[in-house]
C-alpha cells in the first residue's frame, strides 16, 4: 500500500477507517469541526489528490471530508474475494463514512467523474441533507444517447487486452494524466497522480470502475443511475457550482448539458482550454469561485 508520503499541495494528514471488516479506507477530514461540511468526492482513475487545491482554498473557514475510494489512493486495496467493485459498494462506504463521523445535517457535496455517480446515488436516500452543489466533468444520469462510449472505455470495459493495458501497464491512470489536462501536468504533479497505482494488485479499482460503466438492462449499476437521473431535477432549487473542462474527451457537452438542463439555476464555468481534470488546468480560477459560491450561500 502506497504511504501517505509528501506529495506536492497535499500537506495533510489522511485518516483511516475501517469502512468493512478488515477494510481501511484513507479520507482528509480537514478544518474546523464545527465548520459548514463540504464533502467531495473523486472519481477513477484520480484520488482525493484531485481536491487538494480546494481543500486548501477551504479549510480555514469549512470542514472538508475527502475519502479514497476502496481500491483508489491510500485506501485498501483488496481483491474481488473481499469486496465486491461496484458503484453500489462505493455509496455504502460513503454512508459508513459519514455516518462514522457524525455527519447528519446540511451539507455541501462536491463531485468528479465517479463522484457523481457516488454522490447522487448517496443523494438517493439522503438528499435532504445535499444543499449545495459543487459540480466538475462527472455524470449522474445514463450515457447522453447522443454521446457513444469512447472506443478506449469500451476497450477497457469488455475485453481482456484492455484490462491487461490498465492493470499490466497502467494505461488507464497514465493515459488521463496526459490527456486529462489542457495545459502538462508537472511530472512531480503526474507521479502523485499515479502513485498509488503501482503494481497488478493496486490497479483492480481502475479495473473495475471501466468494467461497472452502466450501459443498460443487466449492468449492475444501471437501477442505481437510473434512479439517480429521476432525482437529479430535485436539486434544481439547491445553488449549484458547475466548473467544466470542455475538452473532456468522455464528459463532454453533453453531459454539461444534462446537469444545465436538470439544474437550469446553477452558476456555470466551462473552459475551452481545461480537461476531464479541470481542477488541474483552472484551480487558479475555480477555487476562488468555488469558495466565494460556497460563502455567499451559506447554510442554515
Amino acid at each position: 500500500m502506497t504511504s501517505s508520503r509528501s506529495f506536492p499541495d497535499y500537506p495533510f494528514q489522511p485518516q483511516r477507517f475501517e469502512v468493512r471488516p478488515g477494510i481501511a479506507m484513507s479520507y482528509l477530514d480537514e478544518g474546523p469541526r464545527d465548520g459548514e461540511v463540504v464533502v467531495m468526492l473523486h472519481g477513477n482513475p484520480s484520488w482525493s489528490y484531485y481536491w487538494r487545491k480546494l481543500v486548501l482554498g477551504l479549510r480555514d473557514r469549512y470542514r472538508c471530508i475527502v475519502p479514497d475510494h476502496v481500491g483508489m489512493g491510500l485506501s485498501d486495496k483488496p481483491g474481488d474475494e473481499r469486496y465486491e467493485y461496484t458503484l453500489q459498494s462505493r455509496v455504502d462506504d460513503v454512508e459508513r463514512l459519514l455516518q462514522h463521523l457524525g455527519v447528519t445535517g446540511p451539507m455541501s457535496l462536491a463531485v468528479h467523474d465517479w463522484g457523481g455517480g457516488i454522490g447522487f446515488g448517496w443523494g438517493i436516500k439522503h438528499g435532504e441533507q445535499i444543499r449545495r452543489l459543487i459540480v466538475t466533468n462527472t455524470g449522474a444520469f445514463p450515457l447522453p444517447a447522443a454521446k457513444p462510449l469512447p472506443k478506449r472505455l469500451r476497450l477497457g470495459r469488455d475485453s481482456a487486452l484492455g484490462t491487461g493495458l490498465i492493470r499490466g501497464l497502467n494505461a488507464f491512470a497514465g493515459g488521463a494524466a496526459r490527456l486529462g489536462v489542457a495545459t502538462p501536468m508537472p511530472a512531480e504533479v503526474r507521479r502523485a497522480y499515479l502513485a498509488p497505482y503501482d503494481s497488478w494488485a493496486n490497479r483492480i479499482a481502475t479495473s473495475r470502475f471501466v468494467q461497472d460503466i452502466p450501459l443498460g438492462e443487466g449492468d449492475k449499476a444501471w437501477p442505481l443511475v437510473q434512479a439517480m437521473a429521476a432525482k437529479l431535477p430535485q436539486y434544481a432549487d439547491r445553488p449549484a457550482f458547475i466548473g467544466w473542462g470542455l475538452r473532456d474527451f468522455v464528459f463532454d457537452h453533453h453531459f454539461l448539458k444534462g446537469f444545465t438542463d436538470a439544474l437550469p439555476q446553477a452558476q456555470v464555468r466551462a473552459f475551452e482550454d481545461a480537461g476531464h481534470y479541470v481542477l488541474e488546468d483552472k484551480a487558479a480560477l475555480l477555487v476562488p469561485e468555488m469558495r466565494a459560491f460556497l460563502d455567499r450561500h451559506r447554510l442554515g
